[in-house]
């Protein structure tokens, strides 16, 4: 394989505070955090200009951050703070426009942050606005049975121009609230009450909360909670609002990411991250409260003896010495104070569910690198038969692979390090020696990860050439390549499982098998992410991922925004109108380049291609899976939030009912079809999925079953590979 100067990342993550914390929207609670006084810091100011020297510079787009990109920004960065167009009055938007839309860009290029800081104290107080009328709102009886509508998703719609119609569309999403919080709590307890006659369906475990709160506390309890959350937020989190959206108006995958989330990054691209092993989520009875959820084998927290699942975090004492209470805090501000730098102390206090808070008690450990063992490559055999009649049973591999990872930080100090290449290699050995028919590479859900990881991935699997095509912004264009003298560690045949959320390398892997004709690709369209990014650590605050370059099929159309469209296709569980690249803002456009010279390996023919999808399509409309998830595809499609939504409970009840019926019926269906006993109603039917889920929750990843949903892909796509293989008669 040769070797590649540049680690380029080819990953659809984009993590940034405005679209995780800031946004503003029908469901999202308000904020009160007190920026006054916010001086950016010496690194702040150099990280601002350094962000913005990148973006002026070295984007692909060659686009300089002159005065017509900062108006842009600007108007994007007011939007991500208030996506719903329902916090900032037009006279706001106005404001900002007229002060800062001829020298937003200029000012990030001077380091200049205050236009920023301005604008989300502006956020701030409009927010509290909103929350103190809701506070108010909420201590008085809210009609429910009104004949007044709401529309939920505004982004295409205009600010307001008065407070009136701004206050009157608060008073609306309130109502809505009690009415969603109530009509969930008449389903939670007609739940419960399952648990409490049947005693078995909760599988021993504890699953009734009891909730005695009405729905304007439970309401109140929430906005107060999320309230306190955005208090906490930091300068640092400010900058990262400010310069994200700066990238994000170049192209969605260009981000600045703040310290905190810088390390989520690593972690994401490595497997890899410093801490006391244990993963956490809120807890079920109690959501003010986080609770932990497993322990990692070996890890400090396990090693300790004193940290058990279901412990409830009370407090955590980051350099194990100032404790902080962090009851109301969100998941992730807890798992930033537990992380930190291998070898140092943190301190955890804890009691068990239902225990007194005098029972609290405190455990110090010290934080060590745990490697996410069960986040890799994974690899099991099933038995199929052949769908062709032929009743023999074939033993076919499955390759499931969550990301294109690689710790290169590790290897480029030199150390032990952790890749997807190299685990994928130790897998295909294994299934090798298990003398399978057939290979299942699943890369549904794959965000992407490493382009060299990607290209030695392939190598794997064809004989040699060019693997991917790779453009700058002068047009140069670099092919990575397959040069060992055709050698293949698995030659036999295969299939390439994809779907919406398959993105960047994902997507370089799929093309490239399917363009040899080295197996078929089935499963859904791509996410259509064609871009690459350079990781930039060397910043004086946090780090950047920035567009520097395009890939390209080795015949040479771009995966960009169209994506890898399947050989077959199956039935997709995902929009397409809310999914994917073609649904971002400022995605970068779909383009052609010249062909590399390559040599097939094989190809399926239009005639074979058209039978497999017939032959397909009829199996999918008799499995009881695939009819399922088409059932649930039409019921979700009942709800348009572009549409008024009526602000009746009773409307909205029957209207619950009818989705609740439908489901259910699309659920006994499938039971029924697959020799299980039906559910005898909603409310038996919640709980037995209620159960089932917590249990899973509680399991290792390789303990869980297989979903019989998920695996229907799995065996559709072991069955279409069976039914066809490639013509081996192609020309140069």
């Amino acid at each position: 394989m040769k070797k590649q100067p540049a680690q380029w990342l080819l990953s659809a993550a984009s993590i940034g505070i405005a679209g995780v914390i800031l946004t503003q929207s029908y469901g999202t609670a308000v904020a009160n955090t007190n920026t006054e006084g916010f001086a950016a810091t010496p690194e702040q100011k150099a990280t601002a200009r350094q962000v913005a020297a990148l973006l002026d510079r070295s984007h692909y787009l060659n686009q300089p951050l002159d005065t017509k990109m900062g108006r842009e920004i600007l108007s994007m960065y007011i939007d991500n703070l208030d996506p719903n167009h329902s916090l900032f009055l037009q006279s706001d938007v106005d404001e900002f426009q007229r002060k800062y839309g001829d020298n937003f860009g200029e000012r990030l290029k001077r380091g200049d942050l205050s236009a920023g800081v301005d604008i989300f104290e502006r956020y701030r107080t409009r927010s509290n606005e909103y929350f103190d009328l809701a506070g108010k709102l909420l201590k008085t009886d809210l009609d429910l049975t009104t004949d007044k509508s709401i529309v939920l998703d505004r982004e295409k719609l205009p600010h307001f121009k008065t407070k009136k119609s701004q206050r009157d569309y608060w008073t609306r999403q309130v109502q809505f609230q009690l009415i969603s919080i109530t009509l969930g709590q008449e389903d939670e307890k007609a739940k419960e009450q399952v648990f409490l006659d049947n005693p078995d369906i909760a599988r021993g475990q504890d699953l009734v909360r009891n909730d005695k709160r009405s729905p304007s506390e439970i309401l109140l309890n929430r906005l107060t909670r999320q309230h306190e959350q955005l208090n906490r937020i930091t300068d640092d989190e400010i900058m990262e609002t400010v310069l994200n959206t700066a990238t994000l108006t170049y192209d969605p995958h260009s981000n600045y990411y703040a310290p905190i989330q810088a390390t989520e990054l690593q972690i994401q691209s490595s497997l890899q991250l410093e801490g006391i092993g244990v993963s956490i989520r809120p807890d079920r009875k109690n959501p003010d409260y986080t609770s932990v959820a497993t322990l990692v084998d070996g890890g400090p927290a396990a090693k300790s003896g004193q940290i058990k699942p279901n412990d409830l975090i009370i407090g955590i004492a980051k350099d194990g010495k100032n404790m902080t209470d962090v009851v109301g805090w969100s998941t992730r501000e807890i798992v930033g104070l537990i992380r930190g730098k291998r070898g140092t102390p943190v301190t955890l206090k804890l009691r068990q569910p239902n225990a007194p808070e005098a029972s609290a008690r405190t455990v110090t450990v010290i934080r060590d690198i745990i490697e996410q063992e069960e986040a890799g490559v994974t690899h099991r055999v099933i038995n199929v038969q052949r769908p062709d009649g032929d009743k023999s049973t074939q033993r076919i591999g499955v390759l499931e692979i969550p990301s294109f990872y690689l710790n290169y930080r590790a290897r480029r100090n030199g150390e032990d390090y952790r890749s997807v290449s190299v685990d994928t290699e130790r897998a295909l050995e294994a299934l090798n020696k298990e003398n399978i028919d057939g290979l299942v590479v699943d890369l549904r859900n794959n965000p992407g990860g490493s382009l060299d990881e990607v290209a030695k991935m392939l190598g794997l699997f064809v004989k040699e050439g060019p693997l991917v095509q790779i453009r700058d912004n002068r047009g140069n264009v670099q092919v990575y390549r397959d040069d060992d003298g055709g050698k293949q560690l698995y030659d036999g045949k295969m299939v390439v499982l994809t779907n919406l959320a398959s993105a960047s390398a994902s997507e370089i892997f799929a093309a490239a098998i399917q363009d040899y004709g080295r197996g078929l690709v089935v499963g859904n369209t791509t996410t259509g992410k064609g871009s690459a990014q350079i990781q930039l650590d060397n910043l004086a605050l946090g780090s950047a991922t920035l567009t520097q370059r395009k890939f390209y099929r080795i015949t040479g159309g771009s995966t960009q925004n169209k994506g890898v469209v399947p050989d077959v296709s199956m039935v997709n569980i995902y929009d397409d109108a809310t999914f994917g690249e073609r649904a971002q803002k400022h995605a970068l456009p779909w383009d052609t380049i010249r062909t590399a010279a390559y040599k097939p390996e094989g190809k399926f023919g239009a005639t074979t291609l058209a039978t497999l999808n017939q032959q397909s399509k009829i199996r999918q409309q008799q499995n009881p899976q695939f009819v399922y998830l088409s059932a649930l595809n039409d019921i979700r499609d009942m709800e348009d939030e572009k549409k008024p939504i009526l602000l009746d409970i009773n409307s909205r009840r029957k209207k619950m009912k009818l989705v609740e019926q439908r489901t259910l019926e699309a659920e006994n269906k499938r039971q029924i079809a697959t020799g299980e006993r039906p559910y005898a109603n909603w409310n038996t039917y919640q709980a037995a999925i209620d159960a089932k889920f917590e249990e899973r929750s509680q399991m290792k990843k390789n303990e869980r079953p297989e979903l019989p949903e998920d695996e229907a892909y799995v065996k559709e796509a072991a069955y279409l590979m069976l039914s066809a293989s490639p013509r081996k008669d192609m020309n140069p």
